[in-house]
C-alpha cells in the first residue's frame, strides 16, 4: 500500500517509502553530537594531556561549539561521515604541535562509543511527533527507513533506545555505501533492498545534503525540516517543501478501490 503525505499546502500521493535522516530530523542534533564530541575529546585528553585551549579548539575543529554545547551549522560533526570528523581533529592536532594522532583519535572515538552507551538517556532526545508520524505511516503500510551519515550500528542503537526500531524497515549508515550524501547511493541501496521504486520514495532531512540526496536519486520529493542545523531560507533554495519539523508532516491512507 501507499500513503499520502500532506506537507503544508502540498499533497504527495502514492508514497510507498519514506526515508528519514537521523540527526536533526528524528533526534536533537545538538544534544547528541555536542556530547559525543566532548566524550571523544575527554578520551583524547587522557592520552595527550591537552591544554585547556586545545581541548576547546579540538572540539571546535570537529564542529562543536564547546561553550554552548551546540553543533555548528557547518559541521563537520552531524553533517559529514565519521571519517571526515576524525580527519578534522587530526588536522587540528597536527597544526598545533601534537603530531600525527590518527591512532589516538581512533581509540578516542571507540572509547566514546562505549561510554555513550551508558548515557543514552542524556544524549538522545526525540523530535516531538516522532512516534505519531511513524505510527501513521505504518497504519498505511508505508515502508520506513533511516539514512544517516552516522554509522549503521550507532543509528540502530539510537532507534532501539527510542523504542521505535520495530517500526523501521531498514537502517543505512554512511558505512553502507561508497559515497555519502548528497550522492544518491544510500537512497538507491534502501530502495533496492525494500523493493520500492525511487519515484515512490520521499526523503526527509534537516540539511541541504539530505534534500540533494533525494533529488540526485530521483525521489518523488525531498522534504526539508528546520529542526536541525539548516534554516528555512537555505532549504527553500533547493526544495519548496520545508516545514519546521516532522510534527508538521501529516499522513493519510488513500481509500482502495474496494472501499
Amino acid at each position: 500500500m501507499t500513503a499520502e503525505l500532506i506537507i503544508s499546502d502540498s499533497l504527495l500521493s502514492d508514497v510507498g517509502l519514506v526515508i528519514f535522516d537521523k540527526d536533526g530530523t528524528l533526534i536533537d542534533v545538538h544534544t547528541y553530537w555536542a556530547n559525543m564530541v566532548r566524550l571523544r575529546v575527554e578520551s583524547l585528553n587522557r592520552q595527550l594531556d591537552l591544554t585547556g585551549q586545545h581541548f576547546v579548539g579540538l572540539m571546535e575543529s570537529m564542529g562543536a561549539d564547546a561553550r554552548n554545547m551546540r553543533v555548528k551549522p557547518t559541521g563537520p560533526v552531524g553533517i559529514e561521515p565519521r571519517e571526515v570528523v576524525l580527519q578534522a581533529g587530526a588536522d587540528y592536532l597536527a597544526a598545533n604541535g601534537y603530531g600525527h594522532q590518527t591512532s589516538a583519535l581512533l581509540q578516542a572515538f571507540a572509547e566514546a562509543d562505549t561510554l555513550s552507551e551508558t548515557r543514552l538517556h542524556d544524549f538522545i532526545k526525540p523530535i516531538a511527533g516522532l512516534s505519531a508520524l511513524l505510527d501513521s505511516l505504518r497504519a498505511c503500510q508505508c515502508r520506513i527507513a533511516v539514512a544517516t551519515t552516522d554509522r549503521t550500528d550507532r543509528a540502530i542503537l539510537t532507534l532501539r533506545h527510542l523504542e521505535i526500531s520495530g517500526l523501521i524497515d531498514l537502517v543505512a549508515g554512511a558505512d553502507s555505501v561508497h559515497a555519502a550524501k548528497p550522492a544518491p547511493d544510500i537512497v538507491r541501496l534502501i530502495c533496492d533492498r525494500l523493493h520500492v521504486p525511487v519515484n515512490h520514495t520521499v526523503i526527509v532531512g534537516d540539511s541541504v545534503a539530505d534534500v540533494r540526496t533525494g533529488m540526485n536519486a530521483g525521489c518523488l520529493a525531498s522534504v526539508g525540516v528546520t529542526s536541525g542545523l539548516t534554516d528555512a531560507r537555505a532549504l527553500r533554495q533547493v526544495t519548496p517543501l520545508v516545514v519546521p519539523s516532522i510534527a508538521n508532516i501529516h499522513v493519510a491512507c488513500p481509500l482502495s478501490a474496494s472501499d
